[in-house]
């Protein structure tokens, strides 16, 4: 029987406590801003008063009250169910050194992904790496990047807020329900190799793509997330030295003994990722990261039979044993096999500035201007959303701000994204079975390598390679 097909991706591919009380108060900022209710369908958060008052606050004063004052917020807080304008309920994954929480915002209601780090297991160099991903994730804005909102500290922990993906992982996905077809396969790929392409305009290397760092957003929406080994670079011929990675997708240079340029490393990770999508198995097995090295330096892989000729070639130009014979991003874009993506590749360009910050000006566009004003009704300035600018992530106003602007320029689809899967009957099965003959199993042997072996559901664990 073939696998059931999600519809997820979908067939149409075009379709501290709390912050410190000094940022908290910052956000109410000109007691002159307007006080009528939020509009529906915003539901403000009700809290007991005993001085009789709560009907005189804007909704930011009922949750800024709760935060230092209600008795049932507090012991949240201090069993950590709680955290800024958070609440927690419930874990969408582990990390190396962190928890990824599923939160709502207090007064937008949305869902966010909230990635919660132990300080106390940070040391110098992990500390310097979560600097780096704050600042990376900070920096960049685009339909294909997970989204960081905020950066709340408290005593004991960092938290980023992240843009929520209700579809998981791609790495889910394709286990689950097998490999996706050619024009599923080309939108995924298109969609991280803009992402990619963008970071490296930035200067920005990512160095652990893989298909567990990519979420389904949305029917046939995609986005690269996880900036922990991210680093940026002054120039792109840079040579770095720190080894890192997930072992299965890492490139024959980290390996080896050597420095390394950082774009050729990303380039040959999307090799291993298109080769996984397409195929739901990888290029190279092991079951020790020592056995993986052995056959990533050997350049051995086999193509199964199913692959035809044009992601063939685009896999074997990513795979390529030598970085300086790998593509650029900018190169992949004009590839033969993207022709299938379903969408206009120069659509996914960076997202404007007014869904990063706002504006404050003339003209505004018309979700600044909606956001702006319903802000405005729950009690946070324009002052504080201008202050907010200067502050970046660490600015709980600016975070409002673009939690509620990021609903309104993407609202959600009709049909939920999380759906479950309907089977679809089909002559062919989404990944080899297991009594396919071998000629069939076996397909295109490129090189001359050796086959490993490595249960297809094991997850790659990121780590720094030696």
């Amino acid at each position: 029987m073939p696998a059931a097909r999600s519809t997820f991706l979908g067939d149409d591919l075009s379709v501290a406590n709390s912050a410190s009380a000094r940022s908290l108060n910052s956000i109410h900022g000109d007691q002159s801003s307007p006080r009528t209710p939020p509009t529906p369908p915003y539901r403000e958060a009700r809290l007991p008063s005993s001085t009789g008052e709560d009907d005189e606050r804007t909704p930011y004063e009922r949750v800024l009250y709760g935060l230092h004052h209600d008795q049932r917020w507090l012991k949240e807080i201090t069993l950590g169910r709680r955290v800024g304008f958070y609440r927690f309920r419930g874990e969408l994954g582990q990390g190396n050194f962190s928890t990824v929480r599923l939160a709502f915002h207090q007064l937008t209601r949305d869902k966010v992904a909230v990635k919660v780090i132990d300080k106390a297991k940070l040391d110098q160099k992990t500390q310097r790496m979560l600097a780096r991903e704050i600042a990376n994730m900070d920096a960049v804005a685009h339909p294909n990047i997970i989204r960081l909102f905020e950066v709340v500290e408290t005593l004991s922990r960092i938290h980023l807020v992240m843009e929520f993906a209700p579809g998981g992982e791609l790495f889910n996905r394709v286990t689950t329900d097998g490999r996706l077809e050619d024009r599923q396969a080309a939108g995924v790929f298109a969609q991280v190799l803009a992402a990619v392409s963008y970071l490296h305009d930035l200067s920005i290397i990512h160095r652990d793509i893989k298909a567990e760092n990519v979420f389904l957003s949305g029917p046939g929406q995609v986005k690269l997330g996880d900036f922990g080994f991210s680093t940026r670079v002054n120039d792109l011929e840079q040579q770095l030295t720190t080894f890192c990675g997930s072992p299965p997708y890492a490139a024959p240079e980290l390996y080896k003994d050597e420095s390394y340029q950082g774009p050729a490393v990303d380039i040959w990770a999307l090799g291993v990722l298109l080769y996984f999508i397409l195929t739901a198995d990888m290029p190279f097995k092991a079951n020790t990261v020592a056995g993986l090295k052995r056959h990533i330096l050997a350049g051995g892989y086999t193509i199964p039979e199913h692959v035809t000729q044009i992601p063939t070639s685009l896999i074997t130009s990513l795979l390529a044993p030598q970085p300086s014979d790998r593509p650029s991003a900018v190169e992949l874009a004009s590839h033969p096999f993207l022709e299938n993506a379903g969408k206009d590749l120069s659509s996914l360009k960076p997202l404007p500035d007014h869904l990063v910050a706002p504006v404050l000006s003339e003209p505004q566009h018309e979700v600044e201007v909606e956001a702006v004003s319903t802000l405005e009704s729950w009690g946070i300035s324009r002052d504080a959303l201008d202050d907010g600018r200067t502050q970046g992530a660490r600015s709980p106003a600016l975070a409002t701000y673009r939690i509620l602007a990021h609903r309104l320029a993407f609202p959600a689809p009709s049909q939920e994204p999380h759906a479950p899967p309907q089977p679809q009957h089909s002559s062919a099965p989404s990944s080899p079975s297991k009594d396919a003959s071998p000629k069939r199993r076996i397909g295109r042997l490129v090189k001359n390598g050796h086959a490993g072996i490595s249960p297809n559901q094991v997850k790659s664990k990121a780590c720094v390679i030696v």
